[in-house]
Order: C-alpha cells, then structure tokens, then sequence
C-alpha cells in the first residue's frame, strides 16, 4: 500500500498512522538522509492534535535509532519547519500535522535541508525502505552512534523575526484592526504576535487549543465565526488559518470571502508594478479558474498551471 500522498504521511492516528508506522517511517527516512547528511540533525515540529504526543515520540525514537539528533520544538507552523530546517542548517526537517482535518487525522510531512517539500522520487526512496525489513534492520546503530533528542523552545522568535522581515520598513499596520482566526492550531501564537509586532489591532478567535478542538467548527474551512466578527468589530479585514498554518482565507470588511484567485492574481500584478516579479508569468494550480488566467494575459503575464499541491507549485516555479 503507497504511503505518501500529496503532502506526506496521513491518515486517522492510531489506526493507520499507529506508533509503530510513525518509527518505520521515521527510520527509513533517517536512513535515506544520512546518506547525505552534513549535520547529522533533524528538526521536528508538530501542531496542537493530542496524538502529536506519540507520533513525536515514534519519531524521535526512530531518528535516534538510527543516528540522528533531533531538535524538538513543539507546536509550530508548517512554514516554521520549511524555515528553520534551514536555518538552523539540518539535514532535514518533519512536520506531524493533518493540515486541514480533524483531530482524528493525523501526518508526516517531510523537508529537505533547503526547506522544500521531498521530490516524489525521494519519497519512493523511502517508503521502499519502510518496506525493506533488512535494510530497517541493518540500519540501527549502537553505542556513541546512536542519537540524542532535545527540546528548543524559543525558536518561535526566529520565525516570528523572519517574517516581520519579510514585510517592508516602510509597510505598517498601524490603524487596521484584524481579525484573526487561528483555528486552534500551530499558527496561535506566532500569528497574533507578528501583526500585533507589525502594528495592527487583533481581535483573535479560536487560540485555545486542548488537543481535540483544533479545525472543529473555525478556521480556513469554517468562515462563519470570522465573517460575523469582522462585521461586528467593524475590522478592516479578517484572516483565517488552518491547523497547521499554511493555508489563509481572507475575509473582506463587509465579512465576504475573497477568492483566492483573486489574491494571486492581486499578488502578481502587484510584484509585476513594483518591479519585484521575477520572469513574465506566474504558477497556479489546475484548479485556478480561467478568469485569472484571462486578468494575467491582459496584463502581458502567463499563467502556468501545476497540479494541485504546494510541492508541485514549487517545482514549477523552479
């Protein structure tokens, strides 16, 4: 049976994704990466699901088994790991998360030392060693070899810096108030701090997660708390995270989803006024409607369509 989907590992925890899968698969891409490690270390986030806890652990256990230190540090953004695996120089980074799904699910998503999500071939390399009983055996190491796990757990401060740089001196905040929906998830705390830190009045919903409530009833799937709270705080906008917080639904200031063609499409056009886009066109998913690809070509651009996945958006962008 094939392991990776779209984005990594994932299925419901403690039935499909048990303690036991999580090690093999931890193992095995440990395995695969100490064939071409530099640093010998691998980063290791999670979002606020219960079954985080021992999917953690399986993986740490795994890693160590077969010689690498892990770096924990907790519950963090999807983005977070893709940043700090690189960083913080590993040879590659995990993510235990189910994105959008309820707590039930849960995943393995995989970075490599850049920070981009596995080729589809790196990914066959591994699962083909998940399956490889030998080679799993062969591949444990014994006395000073076997690794060493810590916990890290102010490296939200990088994050949260790397971001703020990634919007310009000469941007501000100041007078907008936000509204934001964390979904209970990874994103409930970087979130809130970096538009505070930006300037912005939050009004934040959903940032107490316990395990069980994260994506239930709020987030990027579920607007209906959002579109009410920007109407009724009279926001200037309202922002909605999933689990993991690398998906965004954006509210408008009378409480309206925004499409998000419509926001690519703004994003392009505004790089392309402001000299920022780099080449003459732009990546979509087959899934953009031919409306956007229309707004690019009259204004000179080309919109290239990728599967649907962030890692094949990439590699397109590439």
């Amino acid at each position: 049976m094939k392991l990776f989907g779209t984005d990594g590992v994932r299925g419901e925890a403690g039935s499909f994704l048990t303690a036991e899968l999580a090690m093999r698969v931890a193992m095995a891409a440990g395995i695969y990466f100490r064939d071409h490690a530099r640093t010998k270390k691998i980063l290791v986030g999670k979002d606020t699901r219960k079954s985080g806890y021992m999917i953690e652990n399986a993986i740490v256990s795994g890693l160590t088994a077969v010689g690498y230190d892990v770096i924990q540090i907790g519950p963090m953004p999807t983005p977070a790991i893709a940043f700090l695996t690189a960083n913080m120089r590993c040879d590659a980074g995990i993510m235990i998360s189910a994105s959008h799904n309820a707590y039930e699910d849960n995943g393995i998503k995989f970075f490599d030392s850049h920070g981009n999500k596995l080729s589809e071939e790196v990914e066959a390399a591994i699962e083909a060693i998940v399956h490889d009983k030998e080679k799993l055996q062969q591949g444990y190491v014994i006395g000073k070899n076997i690794g060493a796990a810590k916990r890290i757990d102010d490296v939200i401060g990088r994050y949260i810096v790397q971001l703020k740089n990634s919007f310009g001196n000469e941007l501000t905040l100041q007078g907008l108030r936000i509204v934001l929906d964390t979904a209970n998830g990874a994103g409930y705390k970087v979130g809130p701090t970096v538009l505070e830190e930006l300037g912005a009045e939050v009004i934040v919903l959903h940032d107490k997660p316990n395990g069980f409530n994260i994506n239930e009833g709020c987030g990027a799937l579920h607007t209906k708390d959002l579109r009410e709270a920007v109407k009724q705080y009279r926001a200037d906008i309202g922002l909605a995270l999933d689990g993991d917080a690398d998906r965004l639904i954006v509210v408008d200031e009378n409480g309206d989803e925004v499409d998000g063609d419509q926001i690519l499409g703004a994003l392009a056009l505004f790089l392309q006024r402001s000299g920022q886009l780099k080449g003459k066109g732009m990546v979509a998913t087959v899934m953009s409607n031919q409306a956007l690809e229309d707004a690019m070509t009259a204004n000179k651009l080309k919109l290239y369509r990728s599967n649907v996945g962030d890692k094949y958006v990439l590699e397109m962008m590439r």
